[in-house]
C-alpha cells in the first residue's frame, strides 16, 4: 500500500480535485465544487492588479480571458502578452500559471477581430512514496487550456464575440492508475458596449461587459465513473473612465462574478438517506455544463444564490496612457470560498511594449496568491513593425 506525501500534493488533493466531504462541514462551509480551477485565475497583472476586474475595463491585449469582444474596439492591429503568476509560493517553489494571449484584428474596417490564449499550470513535482518512506515515482500534475475566439461591432457602440476551449488535465500518472488524463471543451459568449457620457462637464467614458465562460462537457480522472462540472461563470460589470485634465484620467470599475455549476446536495435533518441518495444521484445525472448552468439558478434558495456572487471593486489611474497604478478589492461570502483580499498594481507603456505587476494582499488566512507579485509583459504589433520600416 502505497501514500502520497509532501504538503503540495495534499494541497493540490484539496484544492484541485473536488471531492465528498460530510454533511456537516457543508453546512459550514459549501464553496462550489468544479474541476479545473485554474480556469478561474485571473491570469493578467492588470486585472490582478484591481481585484480581479476586467469584464468591463478599457480593452486591452488581456481581453481574451475577461471579454473577447473587447478586442474589436482596440486600436493597434495586433497585439501579444506573456503573463506569469506563481501559486502558493510560500509553501512550494515549482507551482505557477503562465498565460499567453493575442489578437489580431481583420480586414481594413476594423470591426472584427480573431483572438486565441493559452494557459498552462503546473503543480511541480510530487514525489509519491511507499509507507516505509521510499520515493518509487515522481509526478507532474498540469492543467492546460487553449482557446481561439472571433469578435465584431455590432455597431460603433456594442460588440460580441464568441470563444471556443480545449482544456486537459492529468493528474500524473502513478504505479496505481488512480488518477487519469481527461479532455474536455467549452464555449464562452461574450458582450461589450461603451459610450460617451457627459459628467461634470467632462466627456467620460462608461462601459459595461458580460462573458458567460466554460461552459461546456465535464471531466473525469477515474475513466468515467465519476464526472465533474468545469467552473462555468457569469461575469457582468462596468465603468466609467473619468478625464481629470488632458492627460490625466482616472477609471472606476466594478464586477459581479458567480459561477454557473449546481451546488453539490448536502443532506439536511428533515430528509431520509433515500431522499438524499436521490438528489445526489440527480445531481451526477446532470450530463453536460450548459443543463448545469441553467439548474445552478434554481437549486438552492435565493438567499443562498446572492451568497454565491462575488463582488470586486477596482480603479486606475492613468497618466497620457503611459503611466498606470492600480487597486482594487475581491469580496466572497466566508461560506462559499473565503477569498477575500485587496491589491494593487502599476504599469509603463511603450510606444512597443507595456510592463505591469500586481501584488495581492489577502485579509483572510490560507489565500495561496497572498503576498504574490505577478506580471505581464504586452507587445504592440504594430508597434513594432514600425521600428522597422
Amino acid at each position: 500500500m502505497k501514500k502520497l506525501c509532501r504538503n503540495s500534493l495534499f494541497l493540490f488533493i484539496i484544492g484541485i480535485i473536488c471531492t465528498s466531504v460530510n454533511a456537516q462541514e457543508l453546512e459550514q462551509f459549501s464553496p462550489i465544487h468544479t474541476a479545473i480551477p485554474s480556469l478561474s485565475i485571473a491570469p493578467d497583472a492588470r486585472g490582478g492588479g484591481m481585484g480581479d476586474i476586467g469584464v468591463a475595463t478599457l480593452p486591452d491585449i488581456n481581453s481574451q480571458y475577461w471579454n473577447p469582444s473587447k478586442y474589436a474596439f482596440m486600436e493597434s492591429k495586433a497585439g501579444v502578452s506573456l503573463s506569469y503568476t506563481p501559486w502558493l509560493r510560500k509553501l512550494v517553489s515549482d507551482m505557477s500559471l503562465a498565460y499567453l494571449a493575442g489578437y489580431y484584428k481583420l480586414g481594413q474596417s476594423d470591426r472584427s477581430a480573431i483572438s486565441a490564449s493559452i494557459r498552462y499550470f503546473t503543480m511541480g513535482e510530487i514525489p509519491l512514496t511507499e509507507y516505509g518512506g521510499n520515493v518509487y515515482q515522481n509526478i507532474y500534475p498540469y492543467e492546460m487550456a487553449f482557446d481561439l475566439g472571433y469578435g465584431m461591432k455590432l455597431s460603433e457602440s456594442s460588440s460580441l464575440a464568441v470563444t471556443l476551449r480545449y482544456i486537459r488535465a492529468d493528474m500524473g500518472a502513478n504505479m496505481d492508475d488512480e488518477l487519469q488524463p481527461d479532455n474536455a471543451f467549452a464555449a464562452d459568449v461574450s458582450g461589450y458596449t461603451e459610450r460617451f457620457v457627459y459628467l461634470g462637464g467632462a466627456e467620460s467614458l462608461w462601459s459595461a461587459g458580460i462573458n458567460i465562460s466554460n461552459i461546456g462537457t465535464k471531466i473525469s480522472f477515474d475513466g468515467g465513473n465519476t464526472n465533474q462540472f468545469l467552473p462555468a461563470n457569469l461575469r457582468i460589470g462596468t465603468g466609467l473612465l473619468y478625464p481629470l485634465d488632458d492627460y490625466n484620467q482616472i477609471g472606476f470599475y466594478l464586477d459581479l462574478n458567480k459561477y454557473l455549476v449546481p451546488s453539490y446536495p448536502v443532506r439536511n435533518d428533515e430528509e431520509t438517506e433515500e431522499e438524499f441518495r436521490e438528489r445526489r444521484d440527480d445531481y451526477n445525472s446532470v450530463s453536460n455544463g450548459l443543463i448545469g448552468a441553467i439548474k445552478s439558478f434554481s437549486d438552492e434558495p435565493f438567499s443562498e444564490q446572492m451568497k454565491a456572487v462575488n463582488i470586486s471593486f477596482g480603479a486606475e489611474y492613468n497618466y497620457n496612457s503611459q503611466f498606470f497604478v492600480r487597486g482594487g478589492y475581491h469580496y466572497e461570502n466566508r461560506l462559499k470560498g473565503n477569498r477575500q483580499y485587496f491589491s494593487a498594481g502599476a504599469g509603463f507603456k511603450m510606444s512597443v511594449f507595456q510592463l505591469d505587476a500586481a501584488y495581492l494582499i489577502s485579509t483572510v488566512p490560507s489565500n495561496p496568491l497572498d503576498q504574490t507579485l505577478r506580471f505581464s509583459l504586452s507587445f504592440d504589433m504594430d508597434g513594432l513593425k514600425s521600428l522597422f520600416q
